[in-house]
């Protein structure tokens, strides 16, 4: 595995695989690997040819400058990691090197509503700062392959509407949140969890679950406030727990048959903040 730091090395190489025929794959992280990680780069393996992760904390995507501090960093193992799992190219460039003077401005994009449901609404600039790294990210990698996971759901749908909305020649292809074996969703944070925590995350998930199971039985709102109760009881602090549309994300007033449901959550467990999801249809 190749491990590079500065855009115009990165880029010569990319040029190269690209003459020789080959499509690149991307797979973009903040670093502190899981499974979750992984899964995304052996999917980039399996449907193109030459595979970039990069590992770059983004500090534009962070309103609150404590969990910027805060975000974990283990730069060793996540090498290691990637190495072992078959990544061609890693690039871990600085801040200065992503945006130097001419590319700091955030990119002028119209989200519409996107950017200001669910975690919008909690975290202002946040999608802002995401739409900034990864459109950089993607002019930098000049990729044909874009890996994103399903747990940041709604990031997922923003960098939809940015290659869309800017006619981006990238394919953007989900892959499917990670779990452990009781169901928690794999993320950076669960490392921070309390045990007596970490002990009661799955009820998540399995609220989730719940919530597919009574979608079309019960009013939708009424679902949303049972799972916002039983999360307060659990000792959680939700901020949401929202049945939208799959695309728009905006609330569902009458659910049609054809239509598609996700299911998002976010909670507070101790000063650890969670989020999930679950396409519910």
């Amino acid at each position: 595995m190749l491990l590079i730091s500065t855009v115009a090395e990165l880029q010569k190489i990319i040029l190269e695989q690209k003459k020789a025929g080959k499509t690149i794959g991307f797979v973009p992280t903040m670093g502190a690997l899981h499974r979750g990680h992984l899964s995304l780069l052996e999917a980039a393996k399996d449907q193109s040819d030459y595979t970039i992760c990069s590992i770059f904390v983004n500090p534009t995507q962070f309103n609150d400058p404590k969990d910027l501090t805060k975000y974990p960093r283990t730069p060793e193992a996540d090498q290691a990691a990637l190495e072992a799992g078959g990544c061609d190219l890693l690039f871990m460039p600085t801040a200065k090197e992503v945006y130097p003077d001419s590319k700091s401005e955030k990119l002028k994009l119209d989200l519409g509503h996107l950017d200001q449901v669910l975690e919008g609404a909690f975290r202002p600039g946040h999608f802002a700062g995401v739409v900034q790294v990864v459109d950089r990210l993607l002019d930098i990698t000049m990729a044909d392959l874009l890996f994103m996971g399903q747990k940041d759901y709604q990031q997922f749908a923003i960098i939809r509407t940015l290659i869309e909305s800017q006619n981006k020649a990238v394919e953007l292809v989900m892959g499917p949140t990670v779990r452990e074996n009781d169901g928690l969703a794999m993320s950076s944070r669960n490392v921070r969890l309390t045990p007596a925590n970490r002990e009661k995350a799955p009820i998540i998930y399995q609220l989730l679950q719940q919530a597919k199971a009574d979608l079309g039985r019960e009013p939708i709102a009424s679902i949303e406030q049972q799972q916002q109760k039983t999360l307060e009881k659990m000792g959680f602090r939700p901020e949401y727990f929202s049945i939208v549309d799959a695309k728009t994300l905006l609330p569902i007033n009458q659910l049609k048959s054809d239509q598609s449901v996700v299911a998002c959550v976010a909670v507070w467990a101790g000063d650890v903040r969670l989020i999930d999801n679950l396409i519910l249809q």
